[in-house]
């Protein structure tokens, strides 16, 4: 997967500095690492996802970042709202131990997400900024996924020991 979408820089804008920070984070999350002999990269977050729970926690919280941050430079609803979509497939699907590990390898929500905000900062004039209202109830929204991430896999621990213990 190609990352030279990431190469843009919105000079004449504020936006710079932040696009540019995020687009290292993204990078270091989906695509840090190429694998010799392919265009294919891996990054941090699906080796941060092989330590149970803590592990799509954290990546988890590196995506909130990217998030807080579009918000920040005023990025639409729709927008936000596609980014959390991309964020809250990787993170379900990431938690089911085994196969999201499997999956977090194939799916770049980051990279999406900075892809949509790029997108989105190319051509704001029509677009509506978000309001700080929005802002909340969308960190509300991650925190609330968050908690369910660390609960998933208790649960399943749980249900795991139960049934091998005969309980």
């Amino acid at each position: 997967m190609s990352n030279s979408h990431n190469k843009i820089y919105i000079e004449s804008d504020g936006y710079a500095p932040t696009l540019k920070r995020l687009q290292q984070i993204s990078k270091l999350l989906d695509n840090a690492i190429t694998i010799p002999g392919t265009p294919v990269g891996i990054g941090l977050d699906p080796i941060l996802g092989l330590i149970p729970v803590g592990g799509d926690v954290l990546g988890l919280i590196f995506s909130l970042y990217i998030i807080i941050e579009s918000a920040k430079l005023g990025i639409s609803k729709a927008t936000l709202g596609r980014m959390i979509v991309n964020i809250i497939i990787d993170a379900l699907v990431g938690a089911i131990p085994m196969l999201g590990d499997l999956f977090d390898f194939a799916w770049r929500a980051n990279n999406y997400n900075l892809i949509l905000l790029e997108d989105y900062l190319k051509s704001p004039g029509e677009k509506k900024k978000a309001d700080q209202g929005f802002i909340i109830a969308l960190f509300a929204v991650l925190v609330v996924l968050g908690i369910v991430l660390i609960a998933l896999p208790v649960i399943f621990i749980g249900m795991l020991w139960k049934a091998l213990n005969g309980g």
